[in-house]
């Protein structure tokens, strides 16, 4: 065999609305060449034959928003266990968030990031560039070529970067050259909402009042303001995990993906759990926007149907599980999610909730086409061979022993799903096979045409 050259045979491929059985040769880290139907007569000796009788072959999964934690925040994960636990999960590419320490809000920090990720990720990568009140300059010297998007945190959330500023919030939306992404609450309304639950609960504030506090209206307030500035100044805006019915009123789906101005994200966990998860989950389900309704979850997964919202990503964020044992008041959001994303988005396709073709665009053509990310997301020839493959008749159990996350823990520990991801191939070579890791393999730095 010359290099990392592969013959991928018998697989059941998912790519672009379509499912067929196919075949696919990889060499030299991109797909060479896809055979559709039966097993071509004779195929080069160079390449080495792996069967997928049996299993679904998918583009590998980008994750357009995670917290790795690195630097700074390494006792909660780091860019070298997340990536792993990533790649395990069928994620094949990630973005990561700019609220670490210290912040990427200048291009010194940024190029750190890509530093680290090039000496650990298992999996491919880019990094946000943060914004804060006073960083604009900064903010405009980011490279769209190389750098996946702008982060404006318009609700505070861990490693408090809220812009608040209305003549910065101009400025960014203004005058961005690449997609602004934004994590969506207003403050003044959870503050009021926070006071009134101190007054009601003191400091013993119980963890269902997580979406009263965090509430709909928070939500809608802040999403309709950089949807208003995103019209006003023909911004690239990525409104990040939305989690409210009301949202939806804010989005279209009159254009092309490729066409819309405004596109839109959900998380995992909004589509999974609801608020009467609380009572069994507690303070582990605490995200930031709050975990809603059952009619909020219905109404998201709706969304996804008719073309609403565009992505699925995870918000992956973990902290210790000593940290989410705090009070309310002193226990942090966010949890992690990427090993166990593609699973639960199989298991509801398996309730019948998606098809499998859903879950692929949302999850691996659409992040690449919002993002404008080059020759990933796709099974095409020519494109890296950024792959995933699952078994869906193998079911696995969340337990403490299977979490890869740093942390240690997981929100869907108890779980069984009836699928398990089999192969992880980055850049054409297999970086998760079957429960072992190829640890000498790092990723790339994703690329973007716009």
């Amino acid at each position: 065999m010359a290099g990392n050259a592969y013959f991928l045979k018998n697989a059941t491929i998912v790519n672009e609305g379509q499912t067929f059985r196919g075949h696919l040769i990889i060499d030299k880290g991109k797909i060479e060449k896809i055979y559709t139907g039966s097993l071509p007569a004779s195929v080069s000796e160079k390449y080495l034959p792996i069967d997928l009788e049996g299993l679904i072959l998918l583009p590998g999964v980008i994750d357009d928003q995670v917290h790795f934690r690195e630097p700074g925040l390494t006792h909660k994960g780091d860019i070298y266990s997340e990536s792993r636990a990533a790649v395990a999960g069928g994620i094949t590419s990630f973005m990561e968030m700019p609220n670490t320490k210290p912040q990427t809000v200048t291009q010194k920090e940024l190029e750190a990031k890509f530093r680290l990720g090039q000496e650990k990720s298992l999996a491919n990568y880019s990094f946000y560039m943060g914004t804060t009140n006073d960083n604009l300059e900064e903010v405009m010297a980011t490279d769209p070529a190389n750098v996946c998007g702008i982060k404006v945190f318009m609700g505070a959330s861990t490693g408090n970067m809220l812009v608040d500023n209305p003549d910065t919030l101009s400025g960014i939306f203004k005058s961005a050259r690449l997609p602004v992404a934004v994590h969506c609450e207003d403050e003044a309304t959870i503050g009021q909402n926070l006071a009134s639950a101190k007054e009601k609960f003191g400091d013993n504030i119980p963890i269902d009042q997580h979406p009263v506090i965090r509430d709909h209206q928070a939500c809608l307030k802040s999403s309709a303001l950089a949807v208003a500035l995103a019209r006003k100044f023909g911004t690239r805006l990525h409104l990040l995990h939305l989690s409210t019915a009301q949202e939806m009123d804010l989005l279209d789906n009159n254009q092309r993906l490729e066409d819309k101005l405004i596109t839109a994200e959900v998380c995992v966990h909004h589509l999974w759990f609801t608020d009467a998860d609380y009572a069994i989950r507690g303070s582990l389900i605490k995200w930031n926007p709050a975990i809603k309704t059952l009619a909020d979850r219905e109404a998201l997964r709706q969304a996804l149907r008719n073309g609403l919202i565009d992505v699925v990503a995870t918000d992956h964020a973990p902290h210790t599980f000593e940290e989410k044992q705090k009070p309310y008041l002193s226990c942090p959001s966010g949890a992690p999610m990427v090993q166990h994303s593609l699973p639960a988005m199989l298991e509801m396709a398996q309730q019948g909730v998606y098809t499998l073709e859903q879950i692929v665009r949302w999850m691996c053509h659409n992040p690449a086409i919002c993002f404008g990310v080059k020759n990933r997301g796709f099974i095409r020839e020519g494109f890296a061979a950024d792959l995933a493959v699952v078994n869906l008749s193998q079911p696995q159990n969340v337990t403490k022993d299977s979490i890869l996350y740093k942390c240690g823990w997981s929100p869907l520990e108890g779980t069984t799903f009836n699928s398990s991801i089999v192969y992880t191939f980055v850049n054409g070579i297999p970086v998760y096979e079957k429960g072992r890791f190829n640890e000498t393999i790092r990723g790339q730095a994703l690329e973007f045409v716009r």
